[in-house]
């Protein structure tokens, strides 16, 4: 004997396949949360259930709540690696993202500045501002950059809305064994003056929001991490679940 609710969500389920093609269908799970404010408004507004019954509840997210993902630690930590795996995920829960590499924007936006402490601090002071200006419209800013200097975050975090920091936190060793560009090792001849962990400190976050164990944990376990604290504060959807009715 099939249950009453059984009934009503397979009528509701007939309703939705004859109001849209099956490929639809599945592109609009795809959509994750999108696909849910689809069902409330198009199925279940005008489902006969019960006052006290909730057919689909319903977590409110914000819609494209901007925040800023700083990535702090050592050249060779693995920063890129995980701004640009976490860009592919939250692309796939339809969230706004850009990446701010630091790499690239020393090229680019603080082209002509040196590695004094001044001009890192400018460096960072810059790059704040892009990731700043975008988090308050709505796009997740990710930013891979050594940042040094523990006065420059904490300078970002009071001047900064929803501000997150990750420590990707790697030996020094590991850093330099991971050097496809040998910089640790150019740096070490004396070649390059200022390298951050040999002649120029790095100060290591005294409260991050997170860390990154990057020479004990792989890619994907960080960046899970790192999409975890992001859920528990609200800032993303969960993935959406593709599911497939037979």
């Amino acid at each position: 004997m099939v249950s009453a609710p059984d009934l009503r969500w397979q009528s509701l389920l007939a309703q939705c396949y004859a109001r849209s093609p099956l490929l639809e269908l599945v592109e609009m799970f795809a959509m994750g949360h999108k696909m849910q404010e689809w069902l409330r408004t198009e199925i279940v507004d005008d489902a006969p259930i019960d006052d006290e019954e909730e057919l689909l509840p319903e977590r409110k997210y914000p819609a494209n709540q901007g925040f800023v993902l700083w990535l702090t630690g050592l050249s060779g930590s693995g920063k890129s690696s995980i701004a640009r795996k976490l860009e592919q995920e939250l692309k796939e829960r339809s969230c706004l993202v850009e990446v701010l590499d630091g790499d690239v924007v020393r090229t680019n936006l603080s082209k002509g500045l040196g590695y004094s402490r001044e001009d890192r601090n400018t460096n960072i002071r810059r790059i704040g501002f892009v990731a700043n200006l975008l988090s308050r419209n709505g796009v997740a800013a990710i930013v891979a950059a050594i940042s040094p200097y523990q006065e420059a975050r904490e300078n970002l975090r009071a001047t900064t809305e929803n501000f997150i920091e990750v420590f990707v936190n790697a030996p020094l060793e590991v850093c330099e064994a991971r050097d496809v560009k040998g910089l640790y090792a150019m740096a070490r001849a004396g070649e390059i003056r200022a390298f951050t962990g040999i002649d120029d400190p790095y100060e290591e976050p005294t409260n991050p929001d997170i860390i990154c164990y990057t020479s004990e944990e792989t890619l994907e376990e960080s960046v899970a991490k790192i999409l975890a604290e992001l859920e528990q504060r609200d800032c993303i959807p969960p993935k959406p679940q593709i599911e497939f009715f037979i």
